[in-house]
């Protein structure tokens, strides 16, 4: 039976080019000899065949809900199932996953649904899936590639109240799929290509495809007003005892009284190379884990708020531990020829992109 099985989610906003990274990743991939299997968009097919998800017949909508979720998860496991048989390694991308359904009702009635189906958010979010990759919706940032004409079956429109609420529902998606270990969000960039070949890049990390070191842009810097809506989360950051050259952390990251445990290692294969592997672990597995603490460097503290600003996203990191009131601002997948979109509300004291003083790593070794 394979078990080289990788389960992928393509997500994000209304037109965020989900349908073209789709085709690229089926081509880019099969000719590296995988198998790749792609799952529909269920609400799609949904809305083709007559159903109408803003139907104001509370009863129609949720059972049209339901239905969505029962035949997405059948979907995947069907799929699931086939990829086993297969004597190649498997890829199976999902043009989004079970909990873009939740983005699209209340919360009660998403736990309704899920107990009826015998199922939780905590088993679609944190257990189904290898990876999650959000799209920002082009209606952050890359407004002038906003279109609703490849998608008929898309409620919003393109006035600026369509604009609007395009945004409002990409930051929902990103809010359902917060506690991944290994959500990932994508930017917006002037070359779409460069949108295109990040989605590769974040999928060649899951599969162990050895990438480039490359330098995310960093900053020190002070807040000087109000953030945006963000998702905030309570980062607790050891080291473990590895081998030379090879790094391997634990990271507990807690928002709202939930905690998700990942086990990171990253491997050198070259001097311009590494392999990066995550995995999601258990609390009793973490636990045992600290025990392996590299006594030379300290446990790293820090909340991280994580925004997205006209189509960029960032993450902002104020340590508590084991130097107080360090900011530091990190780009995600800003290209090195872009300029970033600095927020009003960050002032900007230092650049301090690939200064390893910097680094994690570093900050945590003990003085």
């Amino acid at each position: 039976m394979n078990t080289d099985i990788k389960r992928i989610v393509l997500t994000g906003g209304p037109c965020a080019g989900k349908t073209t990274a789709l085709v690229k990743v089926i081509e880019y991939f099969s000719s590296l000899g995988y198998k790749v299997f792609t799952i529909p968009e269920v609400p799609t097919l949904f809305s083709q065949a007559g159903m109408n998800y803003l139907t104001d017949n509370k009863g129609l909508f949720y059972q049209g809900e339901k239905a969505t979720l029962e035949i997405q998860l059948a979907l995947e496991d069907k799929f699931l199932r086939m990829a086993q048989e297969c004597d190649q390694p498997t890829l199976i991308v999902c043009d989004r996953g079970a909990m873009d359904i939740s983005a699209y009702m209340s919360p009660e009635m998403w736990d309704d649904i899920t107990k009826a189906l015998g199922t939780s958010t905590v088993q679609l979010r944190d257990q189904r899936y290898d990876a999650v990759l959000h799209l920002v919706s082009a209606a952050d940032g890359a407004e002038q590639f906003y279109t609703t004409s490849n998608n008929a079956q898309r409620y919003e429109k393109m006035d600026e109240e369509g604009l609007r609420q395009a945004r409002l529902l990409d930051k929902k998606v990103i809010d359902a799929w917060k506690g991944h270990s290994h959500l990932r969000v994508i930017n917006n960039h002037e070359d779409f290509e460069k949108k295109l070949n990040r989605v590769l890049k974040e999928i060649s990390t899951v599969l162990g495809i050895p990438q480039t070191i490359q330098e995310e842009r960093k900053y020190i810097v002070e807040v000087t007003g109000e953030l945006p809506d963000c998702i905030v989360s309570e980062i607790t950051q050891t080291y473990l005892v590895a081998e030379p050259g090879c790094e391997v952390r634990l990271r507990r990251r807690g928002w709202q009284g939930k905690y998700v445990n990942v086990h990171t290692t990253k491997t050198p294969v070259s001097e311009t190379e590494w392999v990066q592997t995550e995995r999601q672990i258990s609390n009793n597995l973490y636990n045992s884990l600290l025990q392996q603490a590299d006594p030379y460097r300290q446990t790293i503290q820090k909340t991280r708020r994580s925004f997205i600003w006209k189509g960029q996203y960032f993450e902002l990191d104020e340590f508590k531990k084991p130097v107080d009131g360090l900011m530091i601002l990190e780009t995600k997948g800003v290209a090195s020829d872009e300029s970033v979109k600095f927020p009003p509300f960050i002032r900007v004291i230092e650049d301090i992109t690939g200064n390893k003083r910097y680094y994690n790593y570093n900050i945590a070794l003990c003085k």
